[in-house]
């Protein structure tokens, strides 16, 4: 398949949605649910990703977090799931839970494989929930963490590269950047290996170095991923629909840190 033109030089970048996975907020997310979201919201995220434990939310609850978004102006367009809920005995909950939210896409945030053949059987998983979601109007996708991305010992190919192999093209591959570059993969070039995939990207940076501020610490836009290169590629190749900025932790509060990382993404985009 032909991959799509870059972007002219000059031009200006396409106006793509900005969210924050909520794992950024997680102990603020725990202590106050409706003031965090509303937070996130004031501070000019257009998306917000909820992880694990919305899971254990009720319908009622599910719509009142809809509720309080719809009135906030914000969208929950995926959720972060743990493998376990795409079996049998509880798809079926997070298909209405993601349903009520609004969002497209149910996301299995890594899995514990460990061989070419688990992995498979990680694409088999995935595949089949593709099947079981899509007449509900969503679709299904996966997460990397460090382990999609390590050479396996015999030489053959990356955990990331089997599951996007032996998925159906419909299967959102999630990016997570900092991950990636960690583990010495070019993610430019994993998005360009898999075009129209890459529809959601987790813009956690990364930055080498054993200081308190590096590794996952490393605030957005200070660490070691070529983040314009990244946006170019994704916009013209991946197919990003929308963006969200995740931070493990830094040297700020969790909401001071989401807050900062929106502004040094704008004024990155502003400067594109």
């Amino acid at each position: 398949m032909a991959l799509a033109a870059a972007p002219l030089a000059g031009a200006r970048p396409k106006q793509i949605p900005v969210g924050l996975e909520m794992y950024s907020v997680r102990a603020a997310l725990q202590k106050d649910l409706t003031g965090t979201v509303t937070a996130v919201a004031k501070m000019g995220y257009q998306v917000v990703e909820f992880y694990a434990p919305y899971y254990q939310w009720s319908a009622q609850q599910a719509k009142e977090v809809r509720s309080l978004m719809d009135g906030l102006g914000v969208q929950c367009r995926s959720t972060h799931n743990d493998a376990q809920n795409f079996g049998a005995g509880r798809l079926p909950k997070a298909i209405e839970l993601n349903q009520i939210l609004g969002a497209r896409y149910i996301v299995m945030a890594t899995a514990n494989a460990s061989t070419p053949d688990a992995w498979k059987g990680v694409a088999a998983t995935l595949t089949s929930a593709a099947s079981d979601v899509k007449p509900h109007g969503l679709r299904v996708g996966y997460h990397n963490h460090q382990a999609e991305f390590t050479k396996p010992a015999d030489g053959g190919p990356l955990p990331m590269q089997v599951l996007a192999a032996n998925t159906p093209k419909d299967v959102m591959l999630q990016l997570d950047v900092g991950t990636c570059v960690q583990m010495g993969y070019d993610p430019v070039r994993w998005i360009r290996e898999n075009p129209g995939r890459i529809r959601v990207l987790h813009l956690k940076d990364w930055g080498a170095g054993s200081g308190p501020d590096r590794g996952y610490r490393t605030l957005f836009g200070e660490g070691d991923c070529p983040w314009s290169k990244i946006f170019a590629a994704a916009e013209s190749a991946g197919g990003a629909e929308y963006y969200l900025i995740e931070q493990e932790g830094s040297r700020y509060p969790e909401l001071e840190t989401a807050e900062r990382c929106l502004a040094a993404y704008k004024k990155l985009r502003a400067s594109a």
